[in-house]
């Protein structure tokens, strides 16, 4: 079978900005072979939908490749404005340039208010910012 006829067209992939959060890094934890852990030390997140604060105790469980890239591995905790808990967790890639940056955040939460955000499938791209990392996170349609 011809590649050609096996690729569908699904169309463009629609997105809704959601948040920009920027989460401060307590400093690196050497496990060893590239393998590091970067904690939550807390920080904010604000959007037209929800905003609020990062928790500490969260973290990033970081593998640096040989070629410099870095594989994450993140969750965090998040306290809505009005109270509420937010578990997200993603998983992206940095290359070593940091010209790519991108993470696929994914939420949980028991607050009904939010329950809409256990449906969303997100997209985010990072940077690097002083004493830690931030996102631009938006929901895939």
């Amino acid at each position: 079978m011809n590649l050609d006829a096996r690729v569908r067209d699904v169309g463009e992939v629609a997105t809704r900005y959601l948040f920009d959060v920027v989460v401060d890094l307590s400093p690196r934890v050497e496990f060893g072979d590239g393998r590091v852990f970067f904690a939550s030390a807390g920080g904010t997140f604000h959007g037209p939908r929800l905003h609020g604060e990062v928790l500490p105790g969260g973290g990033d469980w970081a593998v640096f490749r040989p070629d410099g890239t870095m594989t994450l591995d993140v969750r965090l905790a998040l306290r809505t404005h009005d109270g509420a808990l937010l578990h997200l967790t993603y998983r992206g890639r940095r290359t070593a340039s940091g010209a790519y940056f991108r993470t696929n955040p994914l939420f949980e939460t028991g607050a009904e208010q939010y329950a809409w955000l256990n449906d969303v499938v997100g997209v985010g791209s990072g940077y690097l910012v002083d004493g830690g990392v931030a996102y631009r996170i938006a929901e895939v349609l």
